[in-house]
């Protein structure tokens, strides 16, 4: 018998064979770690996960909130209010589109390049079961 949670069928935990189990708590061990490794990045540079994910994604070029969003994986509301936090902190500026001047671009300020380097030049602790699914 399944069940529906959110829209999508289960097993009961009962139904469930040791693989799934087993699957279930590598991806608990994962979920564990990622907290982890935010909790000591948030300590180190006082800066979210997704705040330094956004910092890496603008060290290349500009880009748009909707195109951030896309990019980091994250709803526009969530994008929106990384975004607005990265900028209180002085690490991102707004630019006004070329074309449509209703287009707001976001790029690095030197104070955000200075702290992207920061983090760049650090040695990251990376937990165990995060480097068996990292690319290093």
């Amino acid at each position: 018998m399944l069940f529906l949670r959110g829209g999508v069928a289960v097993l009961p935990v009962e139904r469930m064979d040791n693989s799934q189990v087993s699957m279930l708590c590598q991806i608990r061990d994962v979920y564990r770690s990622i907290y982890e490794f935010e909790l000591n990045f948030q300590q180190s540079y006082n800066l979210g996960l997704n705040e330094g994910m956004l910092l890496c994604t603008l060290s290349t070029q500009k880009y748009s909130s909707n195109e951030l969003a896309g990019i980091l994986g994250l709803s526009k509301s969530n994008t929106s209010k990384v975004i607005i936090s990265v900028e209180k902190k002085g690490l991102i500026k707004r630019i006004v589109g070329k074309e449509d001047k209703r287009q707001m671009y976001f790029t690095l300020t030197d104070l955000g390049r200075k702290k992207l380097e920061l983090i760049k030049c650090a040695e990251f602790t990376i937990p165990e079961s995060l480097k068996l699914v990292l690319k290093q």
